[in-house]
């Protein structure tokens, strides 16, 4: 495509049309009038806009039905997005599962699967479960593969832009994985791969716990914390794709290793899962006294961690979610003390979303990138069949 100018008649038509596509988003079912007064734009171009998105099949006329309330007379014409004009997805690869959500255009979700995961598995155990979900969720929905408009993949650890996994201590064989190249084989639709937490942050914001407030953070809580963050309601994923690995530190070799912080007997805990974490928390509510000192020593390293993303960026809202938020004396603890190491403390919520916020962050990346499509003015709108 050629060079646009201020005066290129082609730029023109696509502002005007991403400005109809946004109203007829918006609207229930508008006639041409409502859209004229919603866009500003004269009647003959808005029938005109119009007219060529229904060429496109992003639009179409809506049932008597659809308009609402019937009146004397020949009724207006109507018309409506068609949201099952493509469809998103989004993945979620963690260590005990593979989930995939299916949506249409609107992100409403059409259906889910999620498929269990050996927390040992190697990366192609693992990639082979991811595909299993994607294909179920395909199939018990009778969605063809080539009617994705956009893919959303969210994954523990370092993601890089071209979606190799720099850093990830979560799942085995995945430091180095170049996951992007090897999910990238599976579609023909752009893919948008995210780190884990960042993605959760993205569904709370979305529809969960945060959708209030622009400025938040979503700490994951488990065996090595990560977070992500939201400054001005986009997400700050930092120059390479570290913003949030709060849990980091004991791999430099500063701090004692998850396992030596959860022991109860002066011996790493071991094996170091969720069940023998939970066990821990469990016996400390019991008053085991060393898994209270477990349970005390890993209160104050994640109050130490969240502390200093609090303190460097004023966040109004703290979502607490993984499997750590769920348990017994997690959420008072990280209040009380960021009441006492914060210049302004934030509040502290649990997840509304739980164990969907991963997957539901991930299809909201996919419903991003496809609105940017529809909405934007450097290329042409299509869509698909």
């Amino acid at each position: 495509m050629g060079r646009l100018t201020g005066g290129d008649p082609s730029l023109l038509r696509r502002i005007n049309s991403a400005v109809v596509l946004h109203a007829l988003r918006a609207a229930d079912a508008p006639t041409l009038t409502d859209l004229v007064q919603a866009t500003g734009l004269s009647r003959p171009t808005v029938e005109g806009v119009v007219e060529g998105l229904i060429d496109t099949g992003l639009v179409a006329e809506a049932s008597a039905e659809e308009g609402g309330a019937r009146r004397q007379g020949r009724p207006a014409r109507r018309f409506r997005f068609r949201v099952e004009a493509g469809h998103l997805m989004g993945v979620e690869i963690g260590p005990h599962r593979a989930s995939a959500l299916l949506s249409d255009l609107s992100g409403r979700v059409l259906d889910s699967v999620s498929l269990d995961v050996r927390v040992a598995a190697p990366a192609a155990e693992r990639l082979e479960g991811v595909g299993r979900a994607v294909a179920e969720v395909l199939r018990r929905s009778s969605v063809e593969r080539e009617s994705l408009r956009a893919v959303g993949v969210a994954s523990p650890g370092i993601v890089e832009a071209d979606g190799t996994v720099r850093l990830c201590t979560a799942l085995p064989e995945w430091t180095g994985l170049p996951l992007g190249e090897r999910l990238r084989s599976w579609f023909t639709c752009p893919l948008l791969l995210e780190n884990d937490a960042n993605a959760a942050a993205v569904a709370e914001h979305w529809s969960g716990a945060a959708t209030g407030s622009d400025d938040m953070v979503f700490v994951r809580a488990g065996l090595s914390p990560g977070a992500g963050s939201l400054i001005g309601g986009r997400l700050h994923r930092g120059f390479g794709g570290a913003a949030g690995e709060i849990g980091a530190l004991h791999l430099l070799g500063r701090e004692a290793t998850p396992e030596v912080v959860l022991s109860t007997t002066g011996e790493p805990l071991h094996p170091l899962d969720d069940a023998q974490v939970a066990r821990v928390f469990a016996l400390a509510g019991e008053g085991d006294a060393g898994a209270r000192a477990a349970q005390d020593r890993y209160m104050r390293r994640l109050v130490h961690d969240v502390a200093a993303l609090v303190l460097a960026l004023d966040p109004q809202l703290v979502v607490v979610g993984g499997w750590a938020a769920g348990l017994d004396g997690v959420l008072e603890p990280l209040r009380s003390e960021l009441a006492r190491y914060c210049l302004r403390p934030p509040q502290v919520v649990q997840s509304a979303l739980g164990e969907a916020a991963v997957a539901t962050g991930a299809l909201r990346l996919a419903l991003d990138h496809v609105e940017e499509q529809l909405f934007a003015v450097e290329g042409t709108v299509t869509a698909r069949h």
